[in-house]
């Protein structure tokens, strides 16, 4: 290979690394405390970061760009023993008030014995939140698990461990919103929400037990990055728009198909109480 054709493939490298936003290198570089700094504590130099919930404050932080389409994900290692009434929370938020865009990853806490449940969820075009609730398969205070949330023109995609746990296609040619305007943060957070988090606000924070502590590292966000180069979101060269990540592949397929059989155990297009008339997307392959 030539001298010049070296040079040529190096620009065209680095040029996409702009183009498409390059992998966060650490926690003090690409992310800010939003509330409460006294309660993070960074860890290796900031690969790591320690999140501390007590009686006087939750805390959180946030990544210091948005973005518009592209894969965020954490490794997450949740509370452990007694953690009722606790609140995990890594999402992406458009912080708009107006309409806000919103795909949420929450962990509710447990009595110790039982299972760890996520709720990922979306909230966008002034909607109200689409909830569903997953067990946890595993114990996710015992080691780091990936948490990941794919977003693109063809669908969301939560996934655990590279399981997906919920699929939102893109339907708007039936007349179903989809999330494409707004670009979103990347958020985390852990507070007390004991008044609903653990069976329906019944089981409270034992306060004796904290802090509690939930640990992150690993974070991943790639993605078109704002501010920065206009036409990127629109990219159908974005790895993230490529063919193996239109649909779920059939491994995935099978694997999303056992998540909901066997783990997921509440679902809002079953919910008659609350939406008698199930939300158009229910009917459509969600």
């Amino acid at each position: 290979m030539g001298h010049t054709t070296i040079l040529s493939l190096a620009f065209f490298i680095l040029a996409l690394v702009a183009f498409a936003g390059a992998r966060p290198a650490n926690f003090l570089q690409d992310f800010r405390i939003t509330w409460a700094g006294t309660h993070i504590k960074q860890l290796q130099g900031g690969s790591a970061i320690q999140l501390m919930l007590d009686p006087s404050s939750g805390c959180g932080f946030a990544s210091n760009k948005q973005y518009h389409y592209g894969r965020v994900s954490m490794k997450i290692k949740l509370i452990p023993g007694d953690s009722a009434g606790t609140v995990t929370a890594f999402y992406m938020n458009s912080d708009t008030d107006a309409v806000r865009d919103e795909l949420d990853f929450e962990f509710l806490g447990n009595r110790s014995g039982q299972r760890t449940r996520s709720k990922p969820t979306f909230t966008f075009t002034g909607r109200a939140t689409r909830e569903q609730r997953v067990n946890l398969w595993f114990d996710p205070a015992a080691d780091y698990h990936t948490y990941t949330i794919l977003w693109d023109h063809y669908h969301v995609v939560f996934s655990v461990d590279d399981v997906p746990i919920r699929v939102y296609k893109n339907n708007e040619g039936r007349g179903i919103p989809y999330p494409k305007v707004q670009p979103m943060g990347v958020y985390s957070t852990l507070w007390e929400g004991d008044d609903w988090a653990t069976r329906g606000g019944l089981e409270k924070i034992d306060w004796s037990k904290a802090p509690f502590y939930a640990y992150y590292k690993d974070f991943d966000i790639e993605g078109c990055a704002v501010p920065g180069p206009a036409n990127c979101a629109s990219n159908p060269n974005n790895w993230w728009e490529g063919s193996a990540y239109r649909q779920l592949s059939p491994e995935q397929a099978r694997k999303y198909r056992w998540v909901r059989a066997n783990h997921m155990i509440y679902d809002y297009c079953t919910d008659k109480p609350r939406y008698p008339v199930p939300p158009p997307e229910c009917f459509a392959g969600i």
